[in-house]
Protein backbone atom coordinates (compact mmCIF):
# COMPACT_ATOMS: atom_id res chain seq x y z
CA UNK A 1 0.00 0.00 0.00
CA UNK A 2 1.34 3.15 -1.06
CA UNK A 3 1.37 6.08 1.44
CA UNK A 4 -0.33 9.54 0.77
CA UNK A 5 2.67 11.71 -0.14
CA UNK A 6 3.35 9.04 -2.74
CA UNK A 7 -0.01 9.05 -4.15
CA UNK A 8 -0.09 12.66 -4.28
CA UNK A 9 3.78 12.98 -6.17
CA UNK A 10 1.98 10.71 -9.18
CA UNK A 11 -0.49 13.31 -9.75
CA UNK A 12 -0.34 16.28 -11.44
CA UNK A 13 -2.53 18.85 -12.67
CA UNK A 14 -5.44 18.08 -14.96
CA UNK A 15 -4.23 19.54 -17.92
CA UNK A 16 -1.62 16.69 -17.66
CA UNK A 17 -4.31 14.09 -17.30
CA UNK A 18 -4.55 13.62 -13.32
CA UNK A 19 -7.35 13.24 -11.45
CA UNK A 20 -8.64 16.02 -9.63
CA UNK A 21 -10.38 15.11 -5.58
CA UNK A 22 -14.18 15.20 -5.62
CA UNK A 23 -14.39 18.61 -4.00
CA UNK A 24 -12.12 20.24 -6.78
CA UNK A 25 -14.98 18.48 -9.41
CA UNK A 26 -18.09 21.13 -9.63
CA UNK A 27 -21.00 19.81 -9.80
CA UNK A 28 -19.82 16.56 -8.42
CA UNK A 29 -22.85 15.35 -7.00
CA UNK A 30 -24.71 15.80 -10.37
CA UNK A 31 -23.51 12.60 -11.86
CA UNK A 32 -24.78 10.14 -9.90
CA UNK A 33 -26.25 8.49 -12.88
CA UNK A 34 -26.69 9.20 -16.96
CA UNK A 35 -29.02 8.48 -19.15
CA UNK A 36 -28.17 7.91 -23.34
CA UNK A 37 -28.54 11.76 -23.69
CA UNK A 38 -25.88 12.57 -21.16
CA UNK A 39 -23.56 9.75 -22.13
CA UNK A 40 -23.68 10.91 -25.62
CA UNK A 41 -22.94 14.78 -24.42
CA UNK A 42 -19.98 13.08 -22.71
CA UNK A 43 -18.63 10.90 -24.98
CA UNK A 44 -17.72 11.84 -29.03
CA UNK A 45 -18.73 8.16 -29.97
CA UNK A 46 -21.92 7.57 -31.86
CA UNK A 47 -23.45 4.41 -33.17
CA UNK A 48 -22.68 1.78 -34.00
CA UNK A 49 -19.59 2.35 -31.71
CA UNK A 50 -21.24 4.07 -28.73
CA UNK A 51 -21.21 0.94 -26.99
CA UNK A 52 -22.63 2.78 -23.38
CA UNK A 53 -26.53 2.92 -22.69
CA UNK A 54 -26.43 4.53 -19.06
CA UNK A 55 -24.17 5.77 -15.99
CA UNK A 56 -25.50 3.74 -13.23
CA UNK A 57 -23.31 5.44 -10.73
CA UNK A 58 -20.39 7.67 -11.01
CA UNK A 59 -17.48 9.34 -8.14
CA UNK A 60 -15.61 11.62 -9.95
CA UNK A 61 -12.22 10.93 -9.58
CA UNK A 62 -12.78 7.48 -8.07
CA UNK A 63 -14.97 5.20 -9.91
CA UNK A 64 -18.24 4.83 -12.35
CA UNK A 65 -20.53 1.83 -13.02
CA UNK A 66 -22.55 1.77 -16.34
CA UNK A 67 -24.30 -0.43 -18.77
CA UNK A 68 -24.51 -2.23 -22.13
CA UNK A 69 -28.06 -3.49 -22.96
CA UNK A 70 -26.54 -6.34 -25.47
CA UNK A 71 -29.41 -6.67 -28.42
CA UNK A 72 -29.63 -8.79 -31.12
CA UNK A 73 -29.39 -6.24 -33.58
CA UNK A 74 -26.19 -5.30 -32.65
CA UNK A 75 -24.08 -4.96 -36.41
CA UNK A 76 -21.53 -7.21 -35.19
CA UNK A 77 -23.75 -10.61 -34.71
CA UNK A 78 -24.33 -11.30 -37.92
CA UNK A 79 -21.14 -12.18 -38.70
CA UNK A 80 -19.74 -13.31 -34.79
CA UNK A 81 -20.83 -15.66 -35.23
CA UNK A 82 -24.11 -16.31 -37.51
CA UNK A 83 -24.70 -19.89 -35.91
CA UNK A 84 -24.22 -18.68 -32.08
CA UNK A 85 -23.74 -14.92 -31.45
CA UNK A 86 -21.22 -13.42 -29.64
CA UNK A 87 -20.26 -10.03 -28.45
CA UNK A 88 -16.32 -9.64 -29.58
CA UNK A 89 -13.87 -9.57 -26.67
CA UNK A 90 -12.29 -6.57 -28.31
CA UNK A 91 -15.70 -4.71 -28.02
CA UNK A 92 -16.02 -5.56 -24.68
CA UNK A 93 -12.27 -3.89 -23.92
CA UNK A 94 -13.86 -1.01 -26.32
CA UNK A 95 -16.44 -0.72 -23.96
CA UNK A 96 -14.64 -0.53 -20.79
CA UNK A 97 -12.42 2.02 -22.69
CA UNK A 98 -14.73 4.16 -23.04
CA UNK A 99 -16.39 3.82 -19.50
CA UNK A 100 -12.90 4.68 -18.75
CA UNK A 101 -12.88 8.19 -20.97
CA UNK A 102 -17.03 8.75 -19.41
CA UNK A 103 -14.78 8.87 -15.54
CA UNK A 104 -12.32 11.90 -17.15
CA UNK A 105 -14.83 13.81 -19.00
CA UNK A 106 -17.06 14.22 -15.77
CA UNK A 107 -13.99 14.33 -13.12
CA UNK A 108 -12.85 16.98 -15.44
CA UNK A 109 -15.79 18.74 -15.47
CA UNK A 110 -16.16 19.18 -19.57
CA UNK A 111 -17.31 17.94 -22.25
CA UNK A 112 -16.28 16.36 -25.44
CA UNK A 113 -14.72 18.96 -27.66
CA UNK A 114 -11.16 20.25 -29.49
CA UNK A 115 -10.15 21.13 -26.38
CA UNK A 116 -11.09 18.27 -24.46
CA UNK A 117 -10.34 14.53 -25.53
CA UNK A 118 -9.59 11.46 -23.74
CA UNK A 119 -7.50 8.55 -26.01
CA UNK A 120 -7.57 5.06 -25.08
CA UNK A 121 -3.14 4.57 -24.85
CA UNK A 122 -2.82 1.13 -23.33
CA UNK A 123 -4.10 -2.07 -22.32
CA UNK A 124 -2.84 -4.70 -20.19
CA UNK A 125 -3.98 -7.70 -18.06
CA UNK A 126 -6.91 -8.66 -20.13
CA UNK A 127 -8.75 -11.37 -19.38
CA UNK A 128 -12.19 -12.99 -20.93
CA UNK A 129 -14.00 -15.37 -18.80
CA UNK A 130 -17.38 -16.09 -20.51
CA UNK A 131 -19.11 -15.27 -23.55
CA UNK A 132 -21.52 -12.04 -23.48
CA UNK A 133 -24.46 -12.79 -26.11
CA UNK A 134 -28.15 -11.27 -27.18
CA UNK A 135 -30.02 -10.41 -24.26
CA UNK A 136 -27.44 -10.10 -21.43
CA UNK A 137 -26.95 -6.69 -19.85
CA UNK A 138 -23.04 -5.65 -19.63
CA UNK A 139 -21.94 -4.06 -16.30
CA UNK A 140 -18.95 -1.98 -16.84
CA UNK A 141 -17.08 -1.00 -14.05
CA UNK A 142 -14.02 0.85 -14.21
CA UNK A 143 -11.76 2.21 -11.02
CA UNK A 144 -9.42 4.67 -10.63
CA UNK A 145 -6.06 3.51 -9.74
CA UNK A 146 -3.08 6.08 -10.38
CA UNK A 147 -2.36 8.75 -12.61
CA UNK A 148 1.48 8.70 -13.79
CA UNK A 149 3.20 11.32 -16.46
CA UNK A 150 -0.34 12.15 -17.87
CA UNK A 151 -1.59 8.50 -18.21
CA UNK A 152 -4.43 7.77 -16.12
CA UNK A 153 -4.65 3.49 -15.20
CA UNK A 154 -7.77 2.30 -14.24
CA UNK A 155 -8.93 -0.93 -13.30
CA UNK A 156 -12.20 -2.17 -15.27
CA UNK A 157 -14.58 -5.19 -15.20
CA UNK A 158 -17.42 -6.14 -17.42
CA UNK A 159 -20.35 -8.42 -15.80
CA UNK A 160 -23.52 -10.01 -17.01
CA UNK A 161 -26.19 -11.04 -13.75
CA UNK A 162 -23.27 -10.29 -11.58
CA UNK A 163 -20.48 -12.58 -12.70
CA UNK A 164 -17.18 -11.48 -14.19
CA UNK A 165 -17.14 -11.67 -18.01
CA UNK A 166 -13.95 -9.78 -18.77
CA UNK A 167 -11.51 -7.44 -16.93
CA UNK A 168 -8.25 -5.53 -17.73
CA UNK A 169 -6.05 -2.64 -17.18
CA UNK A 170 -6.71 0.26 -19.50
CA UNK A 171 -4.86 3.61 -19.65
CA UNK A 172 -6.11 6.10 -21.00
CA UNK A 173 -4.75 9.86 -21.73
CA UNK A 174 -6.73 12.81 -21.11
CA UNK A 175 -5.79 15.96 -22.58
CA UNK A 176 -7.84 18.35 -21.48
CA UNK A 177 -6.67 22.15 -22.10
CA UNK A 178 -8.98 25.06 -20.74
CA UNK A 179 -11.97 24.10 -21.87
CA UNK A 180 -15.57 25.02 -20.98
CA UNK A 181 -17.19 23.55 -18.53
CA UNK A 182 -19.66 20.93 -18.36
CA UNK A 183 -22.27 22.92 -16.24
CA UNK A 184 -21.06 26.04 -17.61
CA UNK A 185 -22.27 24.89 -21.74
CA UNK A 186 -25.42 23.05 -20.17
CA UNK A 187 -26.28 26.56 -18.33
CA UNK A 188 -25.78 28.17 -21.67
CA UNK A 189 -27.53 25.98 -23.93
CA UNK A 190 -30.65 26.88 -21.55
CA UNK A 191 -30.01 30.06 -21.74
CA UNK A 192 -28.97 30.39 -17.74
CA UNK A 193 -26.19 32.86 -16.76
CA UNK A 194 -23.54 30.63 -14.98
Amino acid sequence: MRNKGAQDADEETMSTGSRPSSNDTAGAGNHAALDIHGVMRRLPHRFPFLLVDRVLECVPGERIRALKNVTYNEPYFTGHFPSRPLMPGVLIIEALAQVAGLLAYISADVLPNPDASVYFVGIDKARFRRPVQPGDQLILNARYERALRGIWQLATVAEVDGEEVAHAQIMVAPNIKEATPAASEAAARAGEPS
